[in-house]
This record gives C-alpha cells, sequence and structure tokens, in this order.
C-alpha cells in the first residue's frame, strides 16, 4: 500500500496527501481485512507501477452492491502501456466474483487521458460533483 500511495502521489501531484501522515499498520490491517474495499497493485518485476482503490457499496433500494473506482494511477514511465486498463480488468473480473451491478469511476473534466480509457471503457454520465463541508475542513470524496 505504501508503495502504492507514492504511485498515487506522484500521479496526482500530492504527495502530501498520499504520504505525507501514512496510516498505521493496524489502520490498514482492519481496512484491507474489511470486505468493502478493493486494493490492486500492478507491478513490474516487483516494483509498484500503478494502483487501483476501490470500494464496494451496498444499495438500499435492491440487495445488490456497485464497485466506485476511488483511485486509479499509473507511474508516468508506465502509462500508455495497458497497465490502467488491465487493472481495471482485474477488478471486473473480481465485481462479477461479488455479483456487483456496476462499476462506476469519476474524472476532472482536464483529464483528456482518463476520460478516453473511461470512454474505451464504459459509457459516460454528466453529473456534477460537490464538496460538502465538514466543520471547518472539506471532505474530498
Amino acid at each position: 500500500m505504501g508503495a502504492m500511495m507514492t504511485v498515487f502521489g506522484d500521479a496526482f501531484k500530492e504527495p502530501e496527501t498520499y504520504t505525507g501522515a501514512p496510516p498505521s499498520a493496524a489502520y490498514l490491517e482492519r481496512l484491507l481485512g474489511g470486505s468493502h474495499l478493493i486494493a490492486l497493485a500492478a507491478t513490474k518485476q516487483g516494483v509498484v507501477v500503478g494502483g487501483l482503490v476501490a470500494y464496494e457499496l451496498q444499495k438500499f433500494e435492491q440487495e445488490r452492491t456497485e464497485i466506485y473506482i476511488y483511485d486509479i494511477a499509473v507511474a508516468e514511465a508506465h502509462r500508455r502501456q495497458g497497465v490502467a486498463t488491465a487493472l481495471i480488468g482485474e477488478l471486473k473480473t473480481l465485481a462479477g466474483a461479488r455479483n456487483a451491478y456496476t462499476i462506476f469511476v469519476q474524472a476532472d473534466r482536464a483529464d483528456a487521458p482518463a476520460i478516453a480509457l473511461y470512454s474505451k471503457l464504459g459509457t459516460r454520465a454528466e453529473v456534477l460533483h460537490f464538496d460538502i463541508r465538514i466543520g471547518s475542513r472539506i471532505n474530498h470524496t
């Protein structure tokens, strides 16, 4: 997870967010030991070159789940080599095994490579995203 967080921090140009205050081993163990978090790492020669973190969301209106890709990134030197597509492919396999209804992901309008990838793999839906303050801080989702 530490290596994946480094990839995320570098890819999103937010190293402080991903590596500035790392969670404890106990916290990560609880998180990874639960059933709602899916963490996938892409490696080449034992080095993490990409990662995907998704959450399985239990729905209330029907007995089904959806998978939300929260973060996906590939180290710059390994982009355009099918790493992200392979990560999503593995997630699709896991989602099918969990009998999930769908997988969804957000993309920033300015992130043309992400939009191109997701357009190739799925159907686009235009939505608005809002960050809602919790006290004096912003909750980023």
